[in-house]
């Protein structure tokens, strides 16, 4: 029984970093639909658009990860909140200057369903996330 106890007894520190990593994620999304030029919802939904898929898909794995790094890295709920609002900018920035300067024409591309431009935008969603979960490892 003591084992139960002593188990549990972190439950109540996972449910506040759970429920502000799921605040956080929320965010994103929303500031993620907003900056991008197209609906990806519609786009999804409606159009059953397998290009913005993967690339909503890609910026959520990718700011993911680096919430989870910030998670297991932090030293204290207002510390994870402080590295997760970095890594949604860190996100967002880096699809912001992926679009506008290496790839200006990747939001007509994802619009018109062509599955390599939301590869590339996913896959670099990922790789950002991935660099960004490393650097917040301190």
């Amino acid at each position: 029984m003591d084992a139960l106890l002593t188990s549990l007894s972190g439950l109540g520190p996972f449910l506040l970093y759970f429920a502000m990593s799921i605040v956080m994620l929320l965010l994103f999304k929303w500031l993620y639909v907003l900056i991008t030029p197209y609906d990806e919802w519609r786009l999804i939904k409606e159009d059953q658009n397998l290009a913005a898929a993967i690339a909503l898909v890609g910026a959520f794995v990718g700011f993911s990860l680096a919430v989870a790094s910030a998670a297991a890295n932090s030293v204290s709920l207002l510390d994870f909140a402080v590295w997760g609002v970095v890594a949604l900018v860190a996100q967002l920035l880096a699809f912001a200057i992926v679009r506008l300067m290496f790839l200006p024409k990747v939001a007509e591309r994802i619009n018109q369903g062509q599955v390599s431009a939301g590869a590339v935008v996913g896959g670099l969603s990922v790789a950002v996330g991935l660099l960004n979960a490393a650097c917040i490892t301190y």
